[in-house]
């Protein structure tokens, strides 16, 4: 199935995909108060490491906006309280959320990556749209 709202992007070997879902039971888009208002989406991120050093991912840094402009800046160590280790070949996939105001918006960001040199990188996660209407899913 080919997903128009997920993105890939690879960075000095560490590839993350992220698939965002619309969590229609988590949201509430009909309060009388549009602040109130909240579309929940689920997403799945897959980080592969098809370079041929190890990292181990750090901290975490999220871009999310609105349809209105809001904009949430979102760190902070590791991911879902694990900082995942990762050889040559192996992956690490994990499910959060995040709620905004608006029945769509753009989430985007990057992990901070250090090898075991000491040096330090940082893997992007491509942009990925947040739309009410592509599916629904429950938790």
């Amino acid at each position: 199935m080919e997903r128009k709202n997920e993105s890939e992007q690879l960075s000095e070997g560490i590839r993350v995909i992220a698939r965002p879902v619309y969590l229609a039971d988590h949201s509430d888009p009909d309060h009388e108060n549009p602040r109130a208002r909240r579309f929940a989406f689920g997403y799945t991120i897959i980080i592969r490491n098809e370079g041929t050093e190890p990292a181990r991912l750090m901290r975490r840094h999220w871009v999310i906006v609105d349809a209105n402009g809001e904009r949430q800046d979102v760190q902070g160590e590791g991911v879902i309280g694990e900082q995942p280790y990762l050889e040559p070949g192996d992956e690490f996939e994990y499910t959060s959320w995040a709620p905004i105001h608006t029945a769509w918006g753009t989430m985007e960001g990057s992990y901070t990556m250090r090898r075991d040199d000491g040096s330090y990188f940082e893997a992007g996660v491509g942009r990925f749209y947040l739309v009410a209407a592509l599916e629904t899913a429950s938790v």
